[in-house]
């Protein structure tokens, strides 16, 4: 039975800011649905968290870069739902590089970055956009990065596929408008696994000193990137096809 909570849908929920996104919905009044595509454990976690948040929400397995899954999995959104008031377009992946190497980049994990972090953001908003339609003043919001706006030590793969989702940002915001708004949050380097895993040994001194150069005087949480996109779905409603940086202040002051 269908309760009366609006209704969202977050890719890539399982862990980092998806985590936090799912979360903060569900805190917020939101029955979720959370996609993953590996990160099974993980996501039951997160969604048993949320149902003691008082939301209902269901994981589904997806891989977004396949056309046929995302279709199958937004039917049974739709069927569960009836209806979504929020997507949030956070799965990702990257590619392993050495920095300032380009001939250490596979191809094959290029394309791949693109098939999930582009064509999987088009396909899933595609797909849901029939639902949102049906929603309350729907909103999508979509994860870009920093270095989608300006160099950083991501991969280029990553990085060129970060600087795709701001421009798809604004073309689907022209596309969707006047009923559907699309904005994007563009985090800076973020606390946690994702940069553990590019920094390596150099973690704790990296961001220390990223942090120190930071007006803010701090790195950027999963739950700040999360604060900022509940934000961006539940007000600033005559805003889209914005990117919103998240980063304390850094590339401002850079």
């Amino acid at each position: 039975m269908m309760s009366n909570r609006k209704k969202a849908l977050v890719t890539g929920g399982g862990t980092g800011i998806g985590r936090s996104a799912v979360l903060a919905l569900a805190q917020a009044g939101y029955d979720v649905a959370l996609v993953y595509s590996s990160s099974e454990q993980p996501a039951q976690a997160v969604a048993q968290e949320a149902r003691a948040l008082g939301a209902d929400c269901f994981t589904l397995k997806c891989d977004v870069s396949d056309d046929a899954q995302v279709k199958a999995m937004m039917a049974e959104v739709g069927q569960r739902f009836g209806h979504l008031d929020a997507l949030v377009n956070n799965a990702g992946t990257t590619a392993p590089w050495k920095m300032r190497d380009l001939d250490s980049l596979n191809m094959d994990d290029w394309d791949r970055v693109f098939d999930v972090n582009v064509k999987g953001t088009f396909q899933v908003t595609r797909a849901a956009v029939p639902w949102l339609k049906q929603g309350t003043e729907p909103a999508i919001v979509n994860t870009a990065s920093i270095v989608g706006l300006r160099p950083g030590a991501q991969p280029p793969p990553y990085a060129a596929s970060k600087a795709a989702i701001v421009n798809l940002t604004k073309t689907l915001a022209w596309n969707l408008g006047p009923h559907i708004r699309v904005n994007a949050v563009a985090p800076g380097w973020m606390e946690g696994d994702w940069m553990e895993r590019m920094l390596g040994e150099k973690y704790n001194d990296l961001m220390g000193a990223r942090a120190k150069a930071t007006p803010l005087k701090r790195c950027v949480t999963a739950d700040d990137v999360a604060e900022v996109m509940l934000n961006l779905i539940q007000a600033n409603r005559f805003v889209t096809g914005e990117i919103v940086v998240i980063d304390g202040g850094f590339s401002a002051s850079t």
